[in-house]
């Protein structure tokens, strides 16, 4: 093949660019052969996750035994030289390291010892998992205190006597000097890193379970991962940017589930506004529609009084929230939900509502704050209570932080490696076409609407406060959480009024969008990933959103094994329905493998039995030859870098750019 000697204008502005960074023939050949053989090393493993739901002690376990892929490469490495209960005992320790040593100290009569066999162990474990991983990117996962002992250990081998001296000499020195606990505990958070190479999570980590400000510190903490929206982090991502009906709806959800301790202890936030208000307003009002779930254990805990508090407190946000709910579907005719706006329909005389020209008993018409004639408005008051919260959730520090997380490592979608992840739906009609909104003034379906709905939500959060761009984000969040066949909520309507207040519950259905229909048929899954941009045999959707009813026997895998369905029950209160505790999706070198979880014992039974959670691992689609980087994303972005490089070399040898030899 001839070479190029020429290069265009703007061509050879780029390369004397580049040649700043390798101003060598030497720099840049030696930059070529690195890349090259990170594009011949197997891709790294890919872990989905999704719905997790505040459930923070499930998710801590899974993602330390990344859905059991420690223990698979302990049996790989001491299959036959280990017994299952031994692997146990250190898979138990990779999870848990600190808390596992503490236990091992009470009961270890010769720590010295223990320490010298598990080390031993896991510099063999960490070995076997950086096999596909450059050195310098297993260095780049070691603590840096500990990094040249780990980088040592790992990389010294046995050939000889004397390399296997001076790894049991540096064994002996670690304990010696008191440090064997710390390095343990550095070896196995590099085993948990390099494990798994990224982390998706397809939505929905906020509401039902107690703690999802835990679940998005550790998040932070991840080396490498993305999210893509789900309806209930756009809710929390509304409230935190100032959204008066997001924030109302936020409150409303926690009181109604008794889940407040994320907001008050996790958060920061205090309700003591709302339980004044509350209390002074509805002290004599009807609140048996609105007593709040409790658990047996919960309610034992509560007095009476408690009870009764909490059912004030849920009853008067949820009237804010109708009330603020209403003013916007009336704000905002482009949604097309006028139907939704449902407090100008009570009849107070007869206590009943007609909605779809049916007419309807209500079992609550109690509403002191509500004036009939302009039943939108708030009071005073209400209007004090809701923007005191909302400053709160303004005013979070940790809340913002969080925000601000997921908005720089979330999206609506994401297209990666082969397979398009989003948390909900494609919007689809009936009749099987991609469903289109006239939202923002233009005619928009498929990725072309999921585009601009992404960049849209962003406008909420980070156009400037006050301005008509911020205020029409803020009410694009709440439609992309509650709005008629939005793509992360995916069904016509949402029916918390009929919830609350009519007992027919043919009131209550929540229609899904078509798409949950269409998703079956493979050449449906083909048009949708076309729709991104892709196309062949190993493409997927992956999605979560609605619980798989495994106890019913409905597979996660659909569209003739194109789309993925990995919300299974993460929750608690989802686990009712689904009959398992959820489910997450490996995605390797080699295979797909979806694994589906029981309910989690809890850290205790884990730390003190080497209780795992039971899973069901299938692998359901194998690759002809193991995958390389060169086939992913991150390798298509090093190859051009190659050639970028290899361009570099020429204009070298040509003289087209000048070599850079520093004394």
């Amino acid at each position: 093949m001839k070479a190029k000697t020429t290069f265009s204008h703007e061509r050879l502005r780029y390369l004397r660019l580049l040649a700043q960074q390798y101003p060598t023939v030497q720099a840049a050949g030696t930059e070529i052969i690195k890349l090259q053989a990170v594009l011949n090393l197997p891709k790294g493993t890919e872990h989905f996750m999704s719905d997790i739901h505040g459930e923070y002690d499930a998710f801590l376990h899974i993602l330390n035994s990344c859905s059991g892929e420690v223990k698979e490469k302990l049996k790989e490495v001491f299959g036959t030289t280990m017994s299952s209960r031994e692997r146990n005992d250190l898979a138990t320790l990779i999870y848990y390291p600190k808390s596992k040593m503490a236990l091992v100290a009470d009961g270890e009569e010769d720590m010295e010892e223990w320490y010298r066999i598990t080390l031993h162990r896991l510099v063999q474990v960490c070995r076997y998992v950086s096999i596909k991983h450059t050195r310098n990117k297993v260095r780049s996962f070691m603590p840096e205190g500990y990094a040249e002992i780990i980088d040592e250990l790992v990389h010294l081998r046995d050939e000889d006597g004397s390399k296997r001296y001076h790894f049991e000499n540096i064994i002996d020195s670690i304990i010696a000097i008191g440090q064997a606990a710390d390095v343990i505990q550095a070896i196995c958070s590099v085993i948990k890193a390099l494990t798994v190479d990224h982390l998706h999570i397809v939505g929905d980590i906020f509401d039902r379970g107690p703690r999802a400000d835990i679940v998005m510190d550790s998040l932070m903490n991840c080396n490498s991962v993305d999210i893509q929206w789900g309806n209930h982090d756009i809710l929390w991502m509304g409230a935190a940017s100032g959204s008066r009906t997001l924030v109302a709806t936020v409150l409303s959800n926690s009181i109604r589930y008794n889940n407040l301790d994320v907001i008050e202890t996790g958060y920061g936030i205090s309700l003591r506004p709302l339980s004044i208000f509350a209390n002074e307003v509805y002290r004599d009002c009807d609140t048996s529609c609105f007593n709040v779930k409790l658990t047996d254990t919960d309610a034992d805990q509560y007095t009476e009084k408690d009870k009764l508090l909490s059912a004030r407190m849920y009853k008067a946000i949820t009237v804010i929230l109708f009330k603020l709910e209403g003013a916007k579907v009336l704000r905002r005719p482009e949604y097309g939900m006028e139907d939704r706006a449902l407090l100008h329909r009570i009849n107070y005389a007869d206590r009943t509502i007609t909605i779809g020209g049916t007419v309807y008993p209500l079992k609550d018409v109690d509403f002191p704050t509500v004036d009939p004639e302009n039943p939108y408005e708030l009071t005073p008051e209400e209007h004090h209570v809701i923007n005191q919260l909302t400053e709160s959730f303004l005013h979070s520090e940790k809340l913002q932080r969080h925000t601000r997380f997921l908005y720089s490592k979330g999206a609506l979608y994401k297209v990666h490696n082969g397979n398009l992840l989003f948390h909900g739906c494609i919007p689809m009609n009936t009749d099987g076409s991609l469903m289109c909104f006239t939202i923002g003034g233009a005619e928009r379906s498929g990725k072309a609407f999921m585009d601009y709905a992404d960049k849209t939500a962003r406008k909420a959060y980070y156009a400037k406060r006050g301005t008509p761009e911020r205020e029409f984000g803020m009410d694009f969040l709440w439609w992309l959480w509650a709005g008629r066949n939005s793509p992360i909520f995916g069904r016509d309507r949402m029916t918390t009024f009929e919830r609350r207040f009519i007992a027919d519950e043919s009131t209550w259905s929540e229609p899904k969008n078509a798409y949950y229909s269409y998703y079956h048929d493979p050449a449906v899954c083909d048009m949708l990933l076309k729709e991104f941009g892709l196309e062949g045999k190993h493409c997927h959707i992956i999605n979560g959103h609605v619980p798989v009813k495994a106890k019913k026997g409905e597979s996660p895998i659909k569209g003739g094994g194109k789309l993925i369905v990995i919300d299974g029950g993460f929750s608690k209160a989802y686990q009712s329905t689904s009959g398992i505790a959820g489910y997450t999706l490996i995605f390797s070198s080699r295979h797909f493998r979806i694994v589906s979880h029981q309910p989690f014992a809890g850290k205790y039974e884990a730390l003190h039995r080497n209780h795992d959670i039971d899973n069901d691992a299938n692998i359901f689609e194998r690759m002809n030859t193991r995958m390389k980087v060169a086939e992913t994303d991150e390798g298509r972005i090093l190859q051009e870098k190659v050639n970028d490089l290899l361009d570099l070399l020429e204009a070298f040898r040509s003289g087209a750019v000048a070599e850079d030899h520093k004394e």
